[in-house]
C-alpha cells in the first residue's frame, strides 16, 4: 500500500503541476513509512515541502494555497498528531465551499495514517475518524487494498472537495496487485470482497483483512461470512451492505475505534432502520474498546481480532 499511494501520488503529480506535497519530514526523509520517498528528488523542494512541526499551520496554509488555486496533498504524520488541527479542519477547511456559496472549492487532501498492529505508543496508533465522518463538508476515505490505496489518493486529488484520506498503517507492507489501467470503483462505492450467506461482516481499512481471517476460520467449522469494505464513511455507500443483509438476515460491525458513538453505531442504526424486516438477529458491533489507547503491550487486547468477530458471529447466529 506504502508503495501504491506513493505511485498514485506520483502521477497525480505528473498530470497537474498545482499538486504539491506538504508534511513534517515527507521530502528528503519520504516519511516515516516512507510513502513519500523520492518525491522531492523528483519534483523538487517547491512541490515537496517539509513543513515545521506544527499541523494547525499546515492545514491553514493549505487553505490558503487551495484558494489561490493549487491542491495541495497534506501528510499528519501519526494519527493522534491531527488534533492540534482539528479546528483548522473542522471550522474552517469543512466550511469554506459553503461560506462562499459554492464559489470557492477546496481541493485539498488530508492523509491520515491510522490505526494500531505496529507495537506504537499513544497517539501513534489510534483511529480518529469519526470525528471527520461527523463533520459536514468533508468527504472521509480509507483503503484496504493497494488497488484502492493507488485509485483512491488519485480520486481524492482529483476532487474538488476537501478529503480525509486515512491509511491503515498495519497494511502498508502486504503486498497486492494493482491494476494501474481500470480503476474499478468511484472513490465513496462499498464492495463485497467475499460472498457468503450466513451472517454480513462490514469494516474499512485494516479491518477488512480481520474480517477476511475470520470467513476463512469460519468456513472451516460450516459458517459462511459475507465480507463488505466499507471504503467510504462519508459518504457511506449503503447500497452493497444492505443487499448483502437482505440476504444473510444478520450483520456485525467491526472497527478498530472505540464503539461509542462511531462509524459502526451509524451503520448499525442504518442497518436497523433501513432492513428491520431482514434481520434476524440485532445488528452487533465489535471495535475497539471504550479507553485511550493503551500501551503497545496490550494492543492485541484492545484491537478487534478474528476471534472477537467470530464469537459476535456465533451471538448472532443463536437468535
Amino acid at each position: 500500500m506504502a508503495k501504491a499511494i506513493n505511485a498514485g501520488l506520483r502521477e497525480a503529480m505528473l498530470a497537474d503541476p498545482k499538486v504539491l506535497l506538504m508534511g513534517e519530514d515527507i521530502g528528503k526523509l519520504g516519511g516515516v513509512f516512507r510513502v513519500t520517498e523520492g518525491l522531492q528528488a523528483e519534483f523538487g523542494e517547491q512541490r515537496v515541502l517539509d513543513t515545521p512541526l506544527a499541523e494547525s499551520g499546515i492545514v491553514g496554509a493549505a487553505i490558503g494555497l487551495a484558494m489561490r488555486g493549487y491542491r495541495p496533498v497534506i501528510e499528519i504524520q501519526f494519527d493522534g498528531f491531527i488534533f492540534p488541527a482539528f479546528d483548522q479542519i473542522t471550522t474552517q477547511l469543512a466550511r469554506q465551499t459553503l461560506r462562499h456559496a459554492g464559489s470557492l472549492s477546496m481541493p485539498i487532501v488530508i492523509r491520515v495514517p491510522y490505526g494500531g498492529h505496529i507495537g506504537s505508543i499513544e497517539h501513534h496508533q489510534e483511529s480518529p475518524e469519526a470525528y471527520f465522518a461527523h463533520t459536514p463538508g468533508l468527504r472521509v476515505v480509507s483503503p484496504s487494498n493497494p488497488h484502492d490505496a493507488y485509485w483512491m489518493i488519485r480520486e481524492a486529488i482529483a476532487s474538488n472537495d476537501p478529503v480525509l484520506y486515512f491509511e491503515p498503517k498495519s497494511r502498508y507492507w502486504p503486498k497486492g496487485p494493482v491494476d494501474l489501467e481500470h480503476a474499478g470503483l468511484s472513490l465513496h462505492a462499498s464492495r463485497v470482497v467475499r460472498a457468503g450467506t450466513d451472517v454480513t461482516v462490514v469494516g474499512h481499512g485494516a479491518m477488512v483483512a480481520t474480517l477476511l481471517q475470520a470467513a476463512e476460520i469460519a468456513a472451516g467449522e460450516g459458517t459462511s461470512l459475507e465480507v463488505v469494505d466499507l471504503r467510504s464513511l462519508s459518504p457511506i455507500d449503503y447500497g452493497p451492505l444492505l443487499d448483502s443483509v437482505h440476504r444473510t438476515g444478520r450483520l456485525v460491525v467491526a472497527q478498530e475505534a472505540p464503539g461509542n458513538a462511531s462509524v459502526g453505531s451509524e451503520i448499525a442504526a442504518t442497518v436497523a432502520e433501513k432492513a428491520f424486516y431482514s434481520l434476524e438477529a440485532p445488528v452487533l458491533r465489535v471495535s475497539g474498546f471504550d479507553a485511550p489507547f493503551p500501551p503497545a503491550a496490550l494492543e492485541t487486547e484492545f484491537l478487534p481480532s478474528p476471534d472477537r468477530v467470530l464469537e459476535a458471529v456465533d451471538r448472532a447466529l443463536a437468535y
